[in-house]
Order: C-alpha cells, then sequence, then structure tokens
C-alpha cells in the first residue's frame, strides 16, 4: 500500500548548515499494517512523515502509494489518498466552525465541490452514529464551534475525520504528545480500534516506547536519518523497552538520546 524506494531528504543544500534528514529510505507497507515508529531526536521521524505527506519534496527516490506514484505530487492532490493527524490538536480542524461543518469537510473530501453548501438529515444522522463512537457526548454538539472543544476532545474529533473517508495511508504524528496521560490513552485506544476495523495502512510516530510496542503489527526505529531497526510480528510481541534500548544500541553504534521518550 505504501513503498518508499531510495528516499533522500536534504535541507539547507548547498550551505555551510546543509544535513541530510533522510539517508537511502527503503520501505514497504503491506495493506492493514500498523507500524510504529520511533528515534531518537533528530532521527528524521517527522520529516519522513511530511515526505509521504507531500509536505516536503524530496532530493531523490519515490513514493508510491497504491501503485500510484506520488513523488512529484503536490500536498493538496495527496488528500485523496493520505488522512493525517498532527501532534498539536488545533492543526487538524477548523475551529471556527461547527462540529458538522468540520465533518462535513472530512466527508466531501477528494470530491467535486460545488457552490452548493448543505448538511442534509440524512448526513447529521450519520454524523451523530460516527460521534458517538468516541464517547466523549460530542453527538449532542454538532452546531458547537470546534474552538470550544478540550485538546483531548478535538485531537478525537480530528481522528475520525482523518479516517472518515478510509485513506490509503494514515499518518499520525505524535498524535497524544499534547494530551494528559489519561486522555492520551483514551485516543490511542480509538486509533487502534478505527485503524482495525477500517483496516488502515498506518504509519504511527511516537515518543513513548510502551506505545511503540504495544501497538501495531510492526515497529521500526530511526537513527541519524536511516531504519536501523525493522522488528516485526511475535519478535514484537515480545520486546521489552529494556530489550529494545540494547537492540538499538547494538543497530546504531550509539545511546539512544530522547528524554521525553526515556521519561514516558
Amino acid at each position: 500500500m505504501l513503498t518508499i524506494n531510495g528516499v533522500y531528504k536534504k535541507f539547507n543544500s548547498g550551505t555551510v548548515n546543509e544535513k541530510i534528514a533522510l539517508y537511502d529510505i527503503n520501505l514497504t507497507l503491506d495493506e492493514g499494517d500498523f507500524v510504529t515508529l520511533i528515534g531518537g531526536n533528530g532521527a528524521g521521524k517527522s520529516t519522513l512523515l511530511n515526505c509521504v505527506a507531500g509536505v516536503y519534496s524530496v532530493e531523490q527516490g519515490s513514493i508510491i502509494i497504491d501503485g500510484i506514484d506520488i513523488t512529484k505530487l503536490p500536498e493538496y492532490k495527496r488528500a485523496g489518498f493520505i488522512g493525517r493527524v498532527f501532534q498539536d490538536p488545533m492543526m487538524g480542524t477548523a475551529s471556527n466552525m461547527g462540529i458538522e461543518e468540520n465533518l462535513a469537510l472530512a466527508y466531501r473530501r477528494g470530491d467535486y465541490r460545488s457552490l452548493k453548501w448543505g448538511i442534509s438529515n440524512k448526513e447529521r444522522k450519520i454524523y451523530k452514529e460516527l460521534l458517538k463512537q468516541l464517547d466523549l457526548g460530542l453527538e449532542d454538539r454538532l452546531s458547537d464551534k470546534v474552538g470550544l472543544l478540550s485538546g483531548g476532545q478535538r485531537q478525537a474529533l480530528t481522528l475520525l475525520m482523518a479516517t472518515l473517508k478510509k485513506p490509503k495511508v494514515l499518518l499520525l504524528d505524535e498524535h497524544t504528545a499534547a494530551l494528559d496521560p489519561r486522555t492520551a490513552i483514551k485516543v490511542l485506544e480509538l486509533s487502534d480500534e478505527f485503524i482495525k476495523n477500517g483496516n488502515l495502512t498506518t504509519l504511527m510516530v511516537t515518543h513513548n516506547m510502551r506505545d511503540a510496542i504495544r501497538y501495531g503489527n510492526r515497529l521500526i526505529m530511526m537513527s541519524d536519518g536511516r531504519i536501523v531497526l525493522d522488528i516485526k510480528g511475535e519478535e514484537k510481541k515480545k520486546l521489552t523497552v529494556e530489550e529494545l534500548l540494547v537492540r538499538f544500541e547494538k543497530a546504531s553504534g550509539e545511546l539512544f538520546a530522547n528524554d521525553r521518550t526515556l521519561l514516558s
């Protein structure tokens, strides 16, 4: 479903500040794969997601989704393929619009847009049923402005919007990092449920090693723009945080350096 072939990403090319953020990344995700992505500071995790999403262009290599080469496509043309939830709960929704209006935008993603705008009662019924899954009482607040919601409510809504049209690839970029622990667990559980029910191909960046081990069927670890570990199946299920740290040190030749990850 997602194939990344020989991708390089460089910043500040030709200057003294030149940095290779991604170095010859080769990665294939089969349909339904739920991959957690972890790494130290500056490992290239978010850069990789941004390259897939089209935020950054790549110097070399190709990105293919479901057989379609999207390497040269601008970000807005990838919207029909990709769903994304950001670290900042404010980024995935329009705060000055109502809950139902935000859902309507997601519901129409990739469709032809006309001057006609309206939400039918049939649509509202669909939205209410979808919002009930979140178990946050939002199904009774369809007209409320999204800016009035808490960070957790907003992130849960963003997750629902990102998965509403069943994207080819779902990108979760540390989407629980800004939430309190209890809310983060709720959003992660919802993510896992939506991914399993929709058989969604997912790449999730996280700073929490326990979450990286617990969720998904595959774990990838990056260091200095390279993939240094790729653990899947039964091997992943038996992993511990301590073992993962030891394996990272052996694979990369250095100690794992990320305060947020180690503290969590």
